[in-house]
């Protein structure tokens, strides 16, 4: 596991991650791809949410854990689950209130895929509300994880974090009274991405928000180069059957792009693919890309980092830097969502 890899993000949008060419939700999804470093400046939301929540939804205490290395599924309070979420898919060095953020989302996350395990279970998690395979379901750290991964730096940043789970574990992101699909990425291109246009299935709160703090983030540009013969094999792999003709230059075309920079379609020699499936063929960072043409490379120069839906890591922590709460975070990265305080089930 690399260091901020939960899958990938996430992200959403989110990590557990969606596949890239996914065109309806199986499961809510995390980031997959993480954030580094933090930005430069920030754009300040718009909107506030409300400071007093009058909506409550009933929540669990705890959620069952399978543990895909020994088979046993645990019970995890809520709290241990955020707080083991946020330090899996952001950076402790971020903003307090960026990391609020990212543990309403992992709450939200876990409550929708608990309700959908209750209404039609998966035979694989025997019972749990999801695994910690981090390639399948969002990314949590135990409590010895994160004293491993931590180091010397342990006891600060699990101060840190158990500070923001006193107020963030008690609250989850709903839309129409539901729990939402609390996607999130690192770095979007400038903008978030749409539902519609990342997964095909039209979200009313998966819109494009301005994120354009995330352009100044050290890792927003990546340069990736194939050489002729290395592009060839990773085509002719993921694009069965495909013909690419003798004009090297011409294997790869960008068709079309969305407003928040995806590449949407393309031709990849004689057929049609998506940005996403290119990402996915190449390994991409985002299906943000521009192609340049040397005599014997094509070179790939991606925007951001993840799938762009929902909340960017990166825009959380510079809004947090520039002075917003957490409740203006989701607010601007969620359109039209309620934050609704958990309760316990009624017995």
């Amino acid at each position: 596991m690399n260091k901020y890899l939960s899958s990938a993000v996430i992200m959403a949008l989110c990590t557990a991650l969606i596949p890239a060419g996914a065109v309806y939700f199986t499961k809510a999804p995390a980031a997959g791809d993480k954030p580094e470093q933090p930005a430069v400046s920030a754009v300040i939301p718009e909107g506030e949410m409300p400071e007093d929540t009058q909506q409550t939804v009933p929540s669990a205490s705890a959620y069952r854990v399978l543990d895909t290395s020994t088979g046993l599924v645990s019970e995890v309070t809520v709290r241990d689950y955020i707080i083991g979420a946020a330090a899996a898919e952001m950076p402790a060095t971020f903003e307090p209130e960026a990391i609020k953020a990212q543990m309403v989302a992992a709450h939200t996350y876990a409550e929708r895929q608990r309700l959908r395990e209750q209404s039609s279970p998966t035979p694989q998690l025997c019972g749990a509300d999801f695994s910690n395979d981090p390639a399948k379901y969002q990314g949590f750290f135990t409590d010895s994880q994160m004293q491993h991964y931590y180091g010397e730096n342990y006891d600060a940043y699990y101060a840190k974090l158990s500070a923001a789970a006193d107020e963030a574990e008690r609250y989850i992101l709903t839309y129409g009274g539901e729990p939402i699909i609390a996607a999130f990425h690192s770095i979007s291109a400038g903008k978030t991405e749409s539902a519609a246009n990342a997964w095909g299935t039209y979200t009313p709160y998966l819109v494009p928000a301005d994120s354009s703090s995330d352009t100044a983030a050290p890792t927003y540009l990546e340069e990736k180069a194939f050489s002729r013969d290395l592009l060839a094999a990773r085509l002719t792999k993921s694009f069965e059957g495909i013909e690419l003709g003798d004009d090297f230059t011409e294997w790869i075309k960008v068709r079309t792009v969305s407003d928040s920079g995806t590449v949407m379609t393309a031709s990849v020699g004689d057929t049609i693919a998506s940005g996403n499936d290119i990402r996915e063929a190449l390994g991409l960072r985002s299906a943000c890309f521009e192609i340049a043409y040397t005599a014997d490379e094509a070179i790939f120069t991606t925007k951001g980092f993840g799938h762009g839906v929902g909340m960017s890591q990166y825009g959380a922590n510079e809004l947090a830097k520039a002075g917003g709460t957490w409740r203006e975070i989701l607010s601007h990265y969620y359109t039209g969502c309620e934050i609704a305080e958990t309760v316990p089930p009624a017995q």
